[in-house]
């Protein structure tokens, strides 16, 4: 079939990223001898500098990794908790039945700088200046800014002169949106950087000390500081009121990334891994086990999915996504090991038929009936009684396929074989005000929480928010072989599920499972304010041709054509078994600015 570009093929290091300066960012750390780890952490950073409108520094990240001399697969959690002030009560006392997707009430504990030292910290062999340096380049001297950032700031940009005038000061020199291809500048987050690193510095010239100095600097100094003072200031948010923060210093200062299992799943001799149930990412993983039963009714043809594939892997998606919706959040009670089961999975396939489903249909893993919220139960063309504050809280595509943002991802294997597949996302310019002092937003993470009592994933002090963020690791054998992963919000573990069947199942390599059409369901409630769904709704690449889309039709589905090349923006990594233990890399076209980067 046709690629847009070739698989990378080499024997000393790959990275793969949304763009294309942090993919080379981080590849010149392994050309000067870092590993893995400290490339990934290179890239996250410069990641915050040239997509800004899809993370941040005062975002999260979830981090999926298996080192080479210990192949078990770890999740390195970075998304931050909900403050001690972000009740229910808090919320429903403000008239509030959703939380706002934007503003400063959205706000959870920023998580990716601590998550990222942490990982160095812990995995890398490089210095904080070391890997900070390429990002605070960038932000001092300028970069080429992409359209979409341009193109984001325009949509906002009354809202930011209105409402949001340090938002306006930031993005918006001379009074207007920059250009597309200019060279843009963000010297307050470049300072923000040096501060750090003198702090760091100031520790001494042992790495790990540094390390820790930084992340105090940044939890317990002055970010938070910062941060609290800032939090205090009522601005604009999607309820069409003003409304301050929740979020503190002390909250900063109470919250630190932490390790944890991954999840996984066995399908022959690949072992696929995936953050828990806090996150949507075991929905891959039940996606997977329902379409074993279906094993030989999928197939592409010339790299493309037949209308049986993609209608087969549309009505498996349903049924996982509606049982993330009952039973996923960070309640440390997820019943995956039903959820993961075969069993289950053989339970829930019966429900499969030739005709689309148009019903939320979560399962009852032990027996136990599912609850939903009652903005779920009030049906699809429910609404909150809130109204657009015209900020833009989800990052996602529109759920026509037009792309409004989305989020990041980095995946990196090196000599070592050790893999890193990282999903950076938040702290997005048009979600919320920025923070003149620092140079950067805090996230709006906390709108995926509902606010009804006794739910897996209700609001409450200290927990997180079940996040989209959903990178994929994979082992061949027990050792580390695939990282892969993609942006874009609830569409990632289905665009993931494309590029796999593309992958494993259809036999096509890494680039040409990334350029295979993809398609997904909105057929199941949003992660992002307003939450709203479209049963039966199937969007697909216009690729798939009319035949297929007919196809679709005819079985219930209501297609949507998103055009030829619009849905996903998938990189992947990889590393050959045996003793030749070549390494692969692929990235996404669609956009123009992911690549692949190697030898």
């Amino acid at each position: 079939m046709f690629t847009t570009r070739p698989e990378l093929v080499g024997t000393h290091g790959m990275v793969a990223s949304t763009h294309w300066l942090a993919s080379s960012a981080g590849m010149a750390v392994l050309e000067d001898g870092g590993n893995a780890f400290d490339a990934a952490v290179t890239a996250g950073f410069v990641l915050q500098v040239v997509e800004p409108h899809l993370n941040g520094p005062g975002g999260e990240v979830p981090v999926l990794f298996a080192r080479a001399d210990d192949p078990v697969p770890r999740v390195l959690a970075g998304q931050g908790v909900a403050p001690a002030g972000a009740t229910i009560e808090h919320y429903t006392g403000l008239g509030l039945d959703l939380v706002p997707g934007s503003g400063l009430l959205a706000a959870t504990v920023p998580g990716a700088w601590d998550a990222w030292l942490t990982l160095l910290r812990d995995h890398g062999t490089r210095s904080l200046r070391d890997v900070l340096g390429h990002a605070i380049g960038y932000a001092r001297d300028g970069f080429p800014l992409i359209e979409r950032v341009s193109t984001t700031i325009a949509t906002v940009s009354d809202l930011f002169r209105d409402h949001w005038p340090t938002s306006a000061a930031r993005w918006m020199p001379g009074g207007r949106p920059p250009a597309p291809g200019s060279r843009f500048r963000n010297t307050a987050l470049a300072d923000t950087w040096e501060w750090l690193l003198a702090a760091a510095e100031a520790a001494g010239s042992d790495r790990e000390a540094q390390i820790e100095a930084a992340r105090r600097a940044w939890s317990q100094g002055f970010v938070a500081a910062h941060v609290d003072e800032f939090a205090r200031t009522a601005f604009r948010d999607d309820s069409g009121r003003d409304h301050a923060g929740v979020l503190t210093g002390e909250d900063m200062a109470n919250w630190e990334a932490t390790y944890e299992d991954a999840v996984s799943a066995e399908f022959g001799d690949l072992t696929l891994a995936k953050p828990g149930g806090w996150t949507q990412g075991p929905v891959l993983l039940q996606q997977l086990l329902l379409l074993e039963g279906f094993a030989d009714r999928l197939s592409h043809v010339d790299g493309v999915p037949t209308a049986e594939t993609i209608h087969l892997a549309t009505e498996c998606a349903k049924l996982a996504f509606a049982d993330r919706e009952a039973w996923y959040g960070d309640t440390g009670e997820v019943p995956l090991d039903v959820l993961l089961s075969r069993s289950y999975a053989a339970e829930r396939r019966a429900l499969v038929t030739d005709r689309a489903s148009l019903d939320l249909r979560p399962g009852s893993p032990n027996g136990v009936e599912p609850v939903l919220p009652g903005h779920v139960l009030r049906g699809p063309g429910a609404r909150g009684t809130t109204a657009t504050g015209g900020a833009i809280g989800e990052p996602t595509v529109s759920r026509t396929g037009t792309t409004r943002g989305d989020t990041v991802h980095v995946d990196v294997v090196d000599r070592w074989g050790n893999i890193v597949s990282a999903t950076p996302s938040g702290g997005w310019l048009q979600s919320s005000p920025t923070i003149p002092s620092l140079g950067f937003c805090l996230g709006s993470r906390a709108q995926m929480f509902w606010l009804d009592e006794g739910l897996p994933n209700s609001l409450a002090p200290g927990k997180r928010p079940r996040i989209t963020l959903s990178p994929s690791l994979a082992l061949r054998d027990g050792a580390p072989a695939i990282g892969f992963g993609t942006p874009g919000g609830d569409q990632q573990d289905q665009w993931q599920l494309g590029f796999w069947l593309a992958h494993v199942v259809g036999g096509l390599n890494l680039q040409a499972a990334i350029d295979s059409p993809m398609w997904h369901s909105n057929a199941f409630p949003s992660s992002f304010f307003p939450r709203a769904w479209t049963p039966g709704e199937l969007v697909v690449e216009s690729r798939i041709g009319a035949a297929a889309m007919d196809d679709l039709r005819a079985r219930g589905h209501s297609v949507v054509d998103a055009g030829e090349w619009a849905l996903g923006r998938l990189s992947a990594v990889a590393r050959d078994a045996g003793p030749d233990g070549l390494l692969r890399a692929a990235a996404n076209a669609r956009g123009a600015q992911g690549y692949a980067v190697g030898r």
